[in-house]
């Protein structure tokens, strides 16, 4: 397993799709991403208009405010912690010759919501145990 160390910002989706695939060595299989982490997460997104990220924060701040009068977590970043419930801290991707196997617009984000910080990735390639064309 490599460790992929990102520097983010206070809030926002950075986009890990080269320094991800950075690590994978010509890898042709799986490859399984995972934040260890309770306020960050992973997506796919678009990768092309820096609007859709813009907008998806926004509407994600609509559902999970910074302030709720209901909220009792006494750091003050449960908002953080629902964000990164819907988020997600995983992916499992296919990669080819090193290369992640992503739709057109598709590229690899670590979803910041209490930051800044530097957060890890993990990163393990997965090897398939049948050849290829076989289940």
């Amino acid at each position: 397993m490599k460790t992929l160390y990102v520097r983010t910002p206070k809030e926002g989706l950075v986009n890990i799709t080269e320094a991800v695939e950075g690590l994978l060595e010509g890898h042709t299989g799986l490859v399984y991403l995972f934040v260890p982490h309770t306020t960050c997460g992973l997506t796919l997104q678009e990768g092309a208009d820096p609007h859709v990220a813009q907008d998806l924060l926004a509407r994600l701040a609509e559902l999970a405010p910074r302030f709720h009068p209901k909220d009792r977590h006494a750091e003050g970043n449960t908002h953080a912690h629902l964000k990164t419930l819907l988020t997600g801290v995983f992916l499992l991707l296919f990669a080819e010759g090193g290369r992640l196997r992503l739709g057109r617009w598709q590229q690899v984000f670590l979803a910041e919501y209490d930051g800044p910080r530097t957060r890890e990735v993990w990163v393990q390639p997965l090897t398939p145990s049948a050849p290829p064309g076989r289940f």
